[in-house]
């Protein structure tokens, strides 16, 4: 027999004897399942600290008690301030408690329908505190919010043309609501908007050297942007 045909051969006859182990070997490899996938959702919870910036109006409403109402004017400007807070989170539910203070301009005044002069009124700073009710879709927060407010008034009157003939300081308490939508846009960091409303009802208000009490009457109405810096991870991990 040629001596080629028979290596052939030869190696015909072992792979054949082989086949059936590698086959074997080929079944038995287990199958490996893929990881499970691991979703992040944001966690609202912890402190966070942060600063804001926006404008306001305050509508003012001046009534000489026992003579007439004088007129109203709208005092608008700018204001800058800072909050601190404590936001815990059960579910998609937020809850939280803030305190905040800001700066403020808000300026403005009328001639009065009753007298030779002109009324002015002005904000120059404000504080809230007030707990927050929310619902959170992931990084995305909508909140209400509402309590107390305090602000820091100055009342002037003028001669219609003419200098200052009158001027008091005061500090007003009142109540506030409000509402925000913040989003969660890195890591412990976020940015929102927000709308507050102060009420302050009527405050009877005295100039000295003047015979007679003013009566006057505010409101607040104010837009936000706010950014804050929660302190903790903001990252929870869900399978």
């Amino acid at each position: 027999m040629n001596k080629n045909l028979l290596l052939a051969a030869v190696s015909l006859v072992a792979l054949s004897a082989t086949a059936p182990a590698l086959a074997a070997d080929l079944a038995a490899r287990p199958y490996t399942k893929a990881p499970a996938m691991v979703a992040t959702i944001y966690d609202w919870s912890g402190f966070y600290i942060g600063i804001n910036g926006g404008g306001g109006s305050s509508h003012t409403t001046w009534d000489f008690i026992g003579v007439g109402r004088e007129g109203s004017h709208d005092a608008t400007g700018g204001t800058v301030g800072g909050q601190v807070g404590y936001r815990w989170q059960s579910g998609q539910f937020v809850f939280g408690v803030e305190g905040q203070g800001n700066w403020a301009d808000f300026s403005g005044d009328n001639a009065s329908a009753l007298f030779n002069t002109r009324n002015r009124t002005k904000i120059d700073s404000f504080g809230l505190i007030t707990g927050q009710v929310g619902y959170a879709w992931n990084n995305v927060l909508l909140y209400v919010k509402g309590g107390a407010a305090v602000v820091s008034d100055k009342y002037e009157v003028y001669a219609l043309g003419g200098p200052l003939q009158a001027s008091t300081s005061d500090t007003r308490w009142g109540g506030t609501v409000g509402a925000g939508l913040e989003y969660g846009f890195a890591p412990n960091w976020s940015v929102g908007v927000e709308y507050n409303h102060i009420f302050l009802s009527d405050k009877d208000v005295t100039f000295a050297g003047f015979a007679g009490t003013e009566r006057i009457k505010q409101d607040v109405d104010m837009g936000l942007v706010r950014l804050n810096y929660k302190f903790g991870g903001p990252l929870v991990a869900r399978y």
